[in-house]
């Protein structure tokens, strides 16, 4: 392992002892909050060790700065180089992310039984990861005193949101002056629900308004709901061994959702247009970059285009395969030609001396 994955796989690991520890400290100031951030900052740490390790890279041409969570997330859901996580693996970690945010920046109070699933869902994938990347077994790594229980862990979706929508409906009745206290519940539901729809935005005062009222109507908590009905928990095995994973039900479609989409997660449990997203074929890729259709291949190569999933993607209509480039191939490019001479590019990327790793234009 080398010097840089050493370190940020420590870090992870040290962060993620510290989120089993808050997690079973016997009293309540400020666990909520240090377990989600210290989960949340030790997968980002992990992610980046495992990109290294297994040959990626977390920083930006000329960047200053690492790429941040989610940019981890979606290098290790679609790089066909680094892949490491399943669609469900980066809901859960999304959502975590999410909840992170709320507990950083503002108010958010999840129950014992909602935190336990995120804490043990999150030991899951942690444990994967170290499994399938680096070959480790992560009860070797851990103290022998560390032992992560509960004396409440949700049975199922369904009973696990009846029950925290009965107690909102609590916090919620005439003259209990607890709005305050059922917003900051409400908005712990509202990110899990928003991350599965593929939003990451937090939930406005008006949004909780809103949901409040269907709330107080009476109306179910699947139709309030609807991404959090199409999920379920599984369950597999028991203590440190335990495997708590959040997954699709059968038929329901998970996607990666393509950076720049207005609002959108890495992944969501919707339908992508991916002509509509990746709508240029080479030719209209040259004429907005005013390049001829092989100076424009030659730094589609030069820039590794190709391998970027936000950039390009090959796609198959029946037994056709097109090659086809999104809107961000014209900004990437772009943004390389006042700083790049394109006789050079040419000069080293040109057709008779393409690698033969790239696949050809079309």
């Amino acid at each position: 392992m080398k010097k840089e994955t050493s370190i940020l796989f420590n870090k992870a690991l040290n962060s993620l002892i510290l989120s089993i520890e808050h997690f079973n400290r016997p009293w309540d100031k400020g666990r909520t909050e240090a377990v989600l951030i210290f989960l949340d900052h030790s997968f980002e740490m992990l992610l980046k060790a495992a990109i290294l390790h297994r040959g990626g890279k977390i920083r930006e041409k000329r960047a200053k700065q690492t790429i941040g969570f989610d940019c981890c997330v979606r290098n290790a859901l679609s790089d066909g180089v680094v892949k490491f996580l399943t669609n469900e693996n980066a809901l859960s970690l999304q959502v975590i992310n999410s909840l992170r945010d709320a507990a950083q920046h503002h108010i958010v109070h999840l129950s014992e039984q909602h935190l336990y699933l995120h804490a043990q869902s999150g030991l899951t994938i942690f444990r994967e990861i170290l499994k399938n990347v680096f070959n480790r077994d992560i009860i070797e790594l851990l103290p022998e005193r560390v032992l992560p229980i509960s004396t409440s862990s949700p049975k199922d979706i369904a009973s696990f949101f009846e029950t925290e929508i009965d107690e909102i409906k609590k916090l919620l009745k005439p003259k209990s002056r607890k709005r305050v206290e059922a917003f900051a519940k409400l908005r712990g539901l509202t990110i899990l629900e928003g991350a599965i729809q593929g939003e990451r935005l937090q939930p406005s005062i008006g949004d909780l308004n809103k949901i409040s009222s269907k709330i107080q109507s009476g109306l179910s908590w699947d139709n309030i709901f609807p991404g959090v009905a199409s999920i379920e928990f599984t369950t597999k095995g028991h203590g440190l061994s335990l495997d708590l994973r959040i997954t699709k039900k059968e038929g329901i479609p998970v996607h990666v959702v393509p950076e720049g989409t207005p609002g959108a997660a890495v992944v969501a449990i919707k339908r992508v247009d991916e002509l509509g997203f990746y709508n240029l074929n080479l030719t209209q890729l040259a004429e907005k970059v005013s390049l001829t259709g092989p100076k424009t291949l030659a730094f589609i190569r030069y820039l590794n285009l190709q391998a970027d999933v936000d950039c390009f993607k090959q796609i198959t209509i029946g037994k056709t395969k097109f090659n086809r480039y999104s809107q961000k191939a014209i900004d990437r490019i772009k943004e390389e030609l006042p700083s790049t001479s394109v006789e050079k590019i040419w000069e080293q990327y040109g057709s008779r001396r393409t690698p033969k790793t790239f696949l050809k234009g079309k």
